[in-house]
């Protein structure tokens, strides 16, 4: 290792252990890994690190509904976040979990000697109550209606239609969506880390430059505002750490995620002795470290995580690298429309290295949001890479294979050109670095195009039929494949698997960016193979389909149904033979009635034509019960009961819609016979 290699630790934000990972998710992963990528190719010493992010209330709640322990629950999603990104080719050098004895160990190190050093408050603060769950509720698991604009079903801490902000005692009619109930306010001591302590700090890490310009000037605001303390501690039952010197409180998720950066290296350090923690996390030293995040999460990482760090005798970061949003096809991703995609459903139809050559020609090194448009995303991974760069190898290859016994010339058919090409990487380089990948790939495929161009003005398949001209043909083929082994190193960071099938056959060792100051000359490649096919739309298609019918429940976009499954995922697909056994009857509403302490439920009574039924239905935000009395609609007639805790459910009621006021229960024509099967 030369002494101008660089040793550089580099992180990711911690995908949350409760759910997939989708595509919004990669845009930051992928955008990662190919700075990482690059930065190995280069010959430093860089190293990749990551965890689930496995506290908090939500994986406590869902491990609950399943009937496992959160500790289960961690492990198997775990487990499908590592496989999903292994397909996508994001090459972790550690990935790890926020719940290992690592981070425990970091978190308590950090909070004893922030509060060792006066950086720690305690005060008692009053706060929503369930009583039924007896547990305090976070903002987010508490609703209501908006105390500015009136909306209902809103959040705790902010209004998704007026967009206001406020505290969850402001909410009007407010309910706990955990249990239903309605909360109280009880008092509760809290821990807070007071970040106004290190404004001066802050200002200047700023200003030095460690953020983004457009991050920075956000952050303005909060400095005009005045930097509050910061609340990091929760009550039990949570599920996380205890903090050490406060019994049945314990550490909020947000303190010990990113410090599980930290726990993940010191992970790979007990199982590789070539790392040394303290040289990497101890002011001072020749390491660098860069974060790579959502601009959504950057009020975290760039003021209570530097103000954290330093208060405890850390380093600090060189770098927060921000990114924007993924929208697709020009909207905000839609599981109604099938544009909120799985990674898992978007490997089921498509090569993984389409979608990172598709984000790399879209990705800055700015904040702005990026679009995933499906006709330009097949047109360009077909145009960009297999009509011109892999076209390149399979249109020299065969002559070299045929002709030459596989040998390459001893020398080229212009070297103006390739060292044209070659000079390039210089700028491509400075691009990669400063994370301008989009530019990056605009050049490299500039190079591609003079690579055509050179093989369409020599035209080989005209040469090979001339007598006498097997020298000539030789160059000009030789030429091609080292213009092709340029671009594929230039391209390496994002097409792993592309530069891997291409190593093998040019018969090299793994490529490096120093390579591409030397042709490859006199020596013997393979047989090409295709290395990249077309996108077919059938399979985009495919892809939207899936997402349409594989996603869960529970969104705003989705259809919606009424009753006790209302909430539920939506489920593996069944055959027809299961479908057939659904009885649908025509029923009339003979009696509606509120539901004490529930926010979304009705209590129907359901007439069947002889027969009366008893029906709990979440269509509370589209209905008054006065307004449901009398009408015709349909119902799951044979439906086992359901015990809930406000009474037995006989049943179930079909309605559809995006949700809140826009809900519909079926409702069949007046002269429609009770009783009568729907088929």
């Amino acid at each position: 290792m030369s002494e101008n290699t660089r040793k550089i630790l580099v992180t990711s934000a911690l995908p949350y252990a409760n759910g997939p990972i989708h595509l919004g998710h990669l845009v930051e992963y992928i955008q990662t890994d190919i700075w990482v990528r690059f930065q190995k190719l280069r010959g430093h010493n860089c190293t990749y690190v990551c965890a689930d992010d496995a506290h908090g209330t939500p994986i406590m709640l869902r491990a609950q509904n399943e009937g496992i322990t959160p500790e289960a629950l961690i492990e198997r999603i775990s487990g499908e976040h590592q496989a999903d990104f292994a397909e996508f080719g994001i090459g972790f050098d550690n990935y790890h979990s926020t719940h290992s004895k690592e981070n425990r160990d970091c978190a308590s190190t950090i909070y004893t000697r922030l509060r060792d050093g006066g950086h720690i408050a305690t005060r008692t603060i009053t706060q929503a109550y369930d009583p039924e769950k007896e547990m305090f509720l976070p903002d987010r698991f508490i609703k209501g209606d908006c105390p500015k604009c009136g909306a209902e079903d809103q959040y705790g801490d902010s209004c998704e239609v007026c967009g206001a902000t406020y505290s969850p005692t402001e909410l009007k009619n407010a309910v706990s969506a955990i249990s239903g109930a309605t909360p109280v306010e009880r008092d509760s001591e809290h821990h807070f880390f007071k970040l106004g302590d290190f404004e001066k700090m802050l200002r200047e890490w700023h200003k030095a430059g460690h953020i983004q310009d457009g991050v920075a000037a956000k952050l303005k605001e909060w400095f005009e505002s005045g930097l509050q303390d910061w609340d990091i501690s929760r009550d039990a039952p949570y599920f996380g750490f205890e903090i050490p010197d406060a019994p049945g409180k314990y550490f909020y998720v947000w303190l010990d995620a990113p410090i599980g950066y930290m726990a993940s290296f010191k992970n790979l350090c007990s199982k590789n002795s070539a790392y040394d923690f303290d040289s990497y996390w101890l002011p001072g030293g020749e390491t660098e470290l860069y974060h790579f995040i959502g601009k959504d999460i950057a009020y975290f990482h760039t003021l209570f995580w530097p103000a954290m760090l330093h208060g405890a005798g850390f380093r600090t970061p060189n770098a927060v690298y921000c990114h924007g949003f993924l929208t697709v096809d020009g909207k905000k991703m839609s599981k109604s429309r099938g544009t909120f995609i799985m990674a898992r459903s978007y490997l089921d139809h498509l090569q993984p290295e389409y979608l990172r050559y598709y984000f790399a020609a879209k990705l800055s090194s700015g904040i702005d949001d990026i679009d995933l448009n499906l006709e330009d995303f097949q047109a360009r991974v077909n145009s960009d890479l297999v009509g011109k760069v892999v076209n390149i190898a399979s249109r020299c290859a065969g002559f070299i294979k045929k002709r030459f016994d596989g040998k390459l010339a001893e020398t080229l058919g212009d070297e103006g050109l390739f060292n044209t090409c070659s000079r390039a990487g210089s700028e491509i380089a400075e691009l990669y670095e400063a994370r301008e990948f989009g530019h990056a790939m605009r050049q490299i495929m500039s190079l591609a195009d003079l690579a055509n161009q050179y093989i369409d003005e020599q035209k080989p398949w005209v040469i090979a039929k001339q007598e006498g001209s097997d020298a000539k043909l030789h160059e000009i083929c030789s030429m091609g494949i080292n213009l092709y082994r340029l671009l594929v190193t230039y391209l390496k960071p994002v097409l792993p698997q592309l530069a891997a099938g291409s190593e093998a056959f040019l018969n090299i060792d793994p490529l490096q960016w120093d390579h591409i100051k030397e042709p490859l000359l006199g020596h013997a490649i393979n047989k090409f193979k295709p290395l990249m096919t077309r996108i077919d739309k059938d399979k985009i298609d495919a892809m939207l389909e899936d997402s349409k019918q594989n996603l869960p429940g529970g969104e705003s976009e989705a259809p919606a149904l009424s009753g006790p499954l209302a909430d539920a995922p939506i489920s593996d697909t069944i055959n027809y033979d299961d479908f057939a056994k659904i009885d649908l009857r025509i029923a009339r509403i003979v009696k509606a009635e509120h539901v004490e302490k529930a926010d979304k439920l009705l209590q129907l009574t359901l007439d069947l034509g002889g027969e009366q039924r008893n029906v709990f239905a979440g269509i509370k935000s589209a209905y008054a019960p006065e307004d449901l009395e009398g009408k015709l609609t349909v119902m799951v007639a044979n439906l086992a009961p359901r015990k809930m805790r406000f009474g037995l459910s006989e049943g179930m009621v079909l309605a559809a819609g995006p949700g809140g006021k826009d809900l519909f229960i079926l409702t069949p024509d007046e002269g429609a016979e009770l009783g009568m099967r729907v088929k």
